[in-house]
């Protein structure tokens, strides 16, 4: 997929590894996901990992789960933009593309969960249609609560 003229959406590989990790650590500090974890998501079915990148490096990614115990929904688990290349549209086209691959898996509706205090997410969210509709408290590391959003897909 082509999105716009130097950034490029593709899915993601175990060659991608060490850049996500690197990614991880510099986005979410004290949340970011394990290698293990993210060696799982580029491995299983029920997970799909997009890569954005800008020339040769990898300047945002975002995991998308489908798990067989609720077909209709997908869940946007993560979406990271490296802050050198934010205010670049990554995150929407991230936001797209996982759209997107929901749909082809046949999910009418994708749900998030976003820390309460990420409100460049929050405005992404609302921003792109998708409506808060709950909230985990304490659910981070800090103790932050997570605020609940959800869209329905268009098919």
């Amino acid at each position: 997929m082509q999105h716009g003229s130097d950034i490029r959406i593709r899915p993601g590989a175990m060659s991608d590894i060490d850049a996500l990790i690197a990614l991880e650590r510099n986005v979410f500090a004290a949340n970011c996901m394990s290698r293990k974890s993210l060696r799982r998501f580029l491995s299983v079915p029920t997970a799909t990992v997009l890569i954005a990148e800008h020339g040769k490096m990898v300047a945002g990614c975002a995991v998308l789960l489908m798990h067989a115990s609720t077909p209709a929904m997908a869940r946007l688990y993560s979406i990271a933009v490296a802050p050198a290349n934010e205010g670049h549209g990554i995150g929407p086209m991230l936001l797209h593309s996982c759209e997107e691959a929901a749909r082809q898996h046949g999910r009418a509706q994708i749900r998030l969960e976003v820390h309460e205090q990420n409100q460049r997410a929050i405005g992404l969210y609302r921003k792109e249609g998708y409506a808060e509709f709950g909230r985990h408290v304490g659910y981070y590391k800090d103790l932050g609560d997570a605020l609940r959003f959800r869209k329905e897909l268009a098919a």
